[in-house]
């Protein structure tokens, strides 16, 4: 049997999460290892929320929002951006390869865009192997 990874992705309500969506009803064909979290906008993605889909289990994040100077919060974009800088190099210094994570803006309109964003980031991670974050953490549990 082959692996399988893991993939989390947190989607913004109004741009990435409808993008998603049609896929889905174009029938869009993408990977089925993504599980997908729907927050109201990418700028409430705390990072905490990374860390935990990492300790339990996911063996890469995606985050998506709407394009910049689109988001329907004014800014929440600009700050999912900062946080995801800022997020990265601490993950790598957890030992989290840099590739697991991954910042993406994705309109209600780019259905195939997502789809394309969510293969690729599964091939990737299927090359790279499982996580070991969950192994590591259950260490200090």
């Amino acid at each position: 049997m082959s692996y399988e990874p893991k993939l989390v992705a947190f989607l913004c309500n109004w741009c990435s999460y409808t993008g998603a969506d049609l896929a889905g009803t174009s029938r869009t064909k993408y990977s089925e290892s993504v599980r997908i979290v729907r927050v109201m906008c990418s700028g409430r993605i705390d990072p905490t929320f990374v860390l935990k889909a990492f300790r339990e289990g996911a063996d890469g994040v995606l985050i998506s929002g709407c394009h910049p100077g689109d988001c329907h919060y004014h800014e929440g974009n600009y700050k999912a951006l900062r946080r995801y800088h800022l997020l990265t190099p601490y993950l790598v210094q957890m030992g989290i390869e840099p590739e697991r994570i991954r910042l993406e803006w994705v309109s209600a309109s780019e259905g195939n865009r997502f789809a394309q964003i969510v293969d690729e980031m599964t091939a990737t991670l299927r090359t790279m192997g499982p996580s070991k974050v969950q192994a590591t953490m259950a260490n200090y549990a």
